[in-house]
């Protein structure tokens, strides 16, 4: 009896032990981010991108570079020189030529090149934005992997306990032996999800040190334990967040204005470039020779190619516009599914932490009792105890999602939604 009176004591301390708070961990949010705005390649190279882009505008802008044409004019023979200065038509010289684009042109395509350096701008926040979710989404499932794992090592510890005294009652002939071999079986079952838990682990820390450029193997701590706090904004101020802030949105909003550019551009291929040449030749003894000339490109064939490329930039124009608009209201379903998210899982949460979780405690508190005292069978104690794994791993659960939701939301309203507990 004294046995029994031990294993309950352990089983009541364990109980009480699930619900105190978790040591101070090692493995910090913040400081996993910033290493993977430093490190991630895929966020370097997309950085590199946008570098390059903002190259582009002055190159767009700037004039074609002149051509300088140097030769001779020769008679009697084509060497170089053949009677220079005797026959004028024989002469050694040089000219250059400058295309110029008709007025406007030059401006516009610099303004083009500009907008699409804005939206590669656009597509680097982005891409920070991912990195960072990403980053957070594989902690929080690194940090739900850990604390379910606990949570199966207290419970295997209690039901290493009940099939002691499980043991002890079959010994004295007071339980089946059929008990003993359901606590055995429940023993096992919990091993078979330490297991998978396990893998999720080393799945998760693998997925952590590629997002942070490390090597696979790199050791890594204990996640520490989340903040859980109340939603930032209502859902209409989550949702007027990410129209103004996302960068899929304000990429959207610069290819629009890069497509009316392009429109402009378009129109304005309807008017000839032109080139000047202007030339010096010697002549030996004989006058020197200049030349000057315009060359104007006559755009003849407008029905085929500025007509058609007009048409063609003014449906890229529509397409950009409805595209911005298609964006908008793609922000808006997922800033809504996300926070509906948050919301149920929070409510779930407290429901869990504050009611079940705790009321099921006593249940298997009590049923244990019972079962010492012969009031109630094992299959009684053990539902309730399975019951109680069950209510907590479910609360982790939501934990996780709630987390996860936080971390899409950031990522499409550009906000700080999650603050990492210091305490």
């Amino acid at each position: 009896m004294l046995c029994c009176i031990n294993a309950r004591a352990l089983l009541v301390t364990t109980l009480l032990l699930a619900g105190a708070p978790a040591v101070a961990q090692d493995l910090k949010l913040d400081d996993l981010v910033a290493e993977a705005l430093q490190r991630n390649p895929e966020l370097l190279a997309v950085q590199k991108k946008y570098e390059a882009a903002r190259q582009r505008p002055s190159q767009a802008a700037a004039l074609p570079d002149p051509v300088f044409s140097p030769g001779w004019n020769s008679n009697g023979n084509p060497l170089p020189g053949a009677q220079l200065g005797t026959n004028p038509t024989s002469n050694i010289g040089f000219a250059i030529t400058q295309e110029i684009p008709f007025p406007g042109k030059q401006r516009l395509r610099g303004d083009i090149a500009r907008k699409e350096a804005d939206a590669q701008f656009e597509d680097l926040q982005l891409s920070q934005l991912s990195v960072i979710s990403r980053v957070k989404q594989a902690f929080f499932r690194l940090q739900h992997s850990w604390a379910a794992r606990e949570v199966l090592e207290r419970n295997r510890e209690l039901i290493t306990t009940l099939l002691s005294i499980t043991e002890v009652r079959y010994a004295s002939g007071r339980v089946q032996q059929q008990d003993v071999f359901k606590a055995q079986v429940q023993l096992s079952l919990l091993e078979t999800k330490v297991v998978q838990l396990e893998r999720e682990q080393r799945l998760r820390q693998a997925e952590l040190n590629s997002l942070l450029n490390r090597t696979p193997d790199t050791p890594m701590g204990k996640p520490a334990e989340p903040h859980i706090g109340q939603m930032a904004g209502t859902l209409a101020e989550l949702q007027a967040a990410a129209v103004q802030n996302s960068p899929l949105r304000l990429r959207d909003e610069k290819m629009t204005r890069r497509a009316d550019l392009a429109v402009n551009l378009a129109r304005k291929d309807y008017y000839p470039d032109y080139a000047l040449s202007g030339g010096y030749y010697n002549q030996g003894g004989m006058p020197a020779f200049y030349t000057f000339r315009a060359d104007i490109r006559i755009p003849v064939n407008f029905r085929a190619r500025q007509r058609a490329a007009l048409t063609e930039q003014s449906q890229l124009l529509l397409s950009a516009r409805h595209s911005y608009q298609a964006t908008a209201q793609s922000l808006n379903l997922r800033v809504a599914d996300d926070y509906s998210s948050t919301v149920t899982s929070k409510r779930l949460m407290d429901l869990y932490r504050n009611t079940i979780i705790p009321q099921m405690r006593l249940a298997a508190e009590s049923s244990l009792t019972s079962y010492e005292t012969g009031a109630v069978d094992f299959l009684t104690v053990l539902s309730n105890f399975a019951a109680a794994l069950d209510y907590e791993m479910n609360y982790h659960d939501e934990m996780q999602n709630y987390h996860l939701a936080l971390s899409r939301l950031e990522e499409t309203t550009g906000m700080r939604l999650i603050e990492e507990d210091h305490q």
